[in-house]
């Protein structure tokens, strides 16, 4: 981050605007986190361990949120979740179910969620677009997942960063 970014940085803070690490590049999640007081937050990123695509994130970056008691919402285009990177073939939405339970594993069950980016992104094709929610839960239901897990994934982990960071 230039001089002027990192004051950006800090002036959120001081305002309790959320900064979103999910477009950044890993020199810039680093300089955010080296200088933010606040949860980090990436909003719509998935595992680089999964995907090595280079704005998912890596477990070193998964640590430093998990520390913060941040927060990370799956993306599900197509091309974050494949471990190919590909855009053009056909992906199920188990790769969603997949980076989810890499990520609860990494972050914890509080910091994990739906980031989706269902903006003209290509998405798996048993999910296809906003009515795909009732499939991708009940995918992690029929694997188990409580319904208060359920209750986190969908809303209640982004509730609970939002007034971390905004205040109550």
């Amino acid at each position: 981050l230039t001089d002027a970014g990192k004051q950006l940085v800090r002036d959120c803070n001081r305002r309790r605007i959320l900064v979103d690490l999910s477009h950044m590049d890993e020199k810039g999640f680093w300089h955010t986190a080296a200088i933010s007081d606040a949860p980090l937050v990436a909003s719509h990123s998935n595992a680089h361990a999964i995907s090595a695509q280079s704005r998912n994130l890596t477990d070193r970056q998964l640590a430093a949120i998990a520390e913060t008691r941040g927060f990370v919402g799956v993306n599900f285009a197509v091309p974050f979740l494949r471990e190919d990177g590909r855009r053009d073939a056909p992906t199920s939405l188990t790769e969603i179910v997949r980076h989810i339970e890499y990520l609860l594993d990494k972050v914890g069950e509080d910091g994990v969620g739906f980031g989706s980016d269902l903006d003209g992104a290509t998405m798996p094709d048993d999910f296809g677009d906003v009515a795909g929610f009732p499939r991708l839960v009940a995918a992690l239901a029929a694997r188990g997942y409580s319904a208060e897990l359920l209750h986190k994934i969908c809303y209640g982990n982004w509730l609970r960063v939002l007034e971390a960071t905004w205040g109550e």
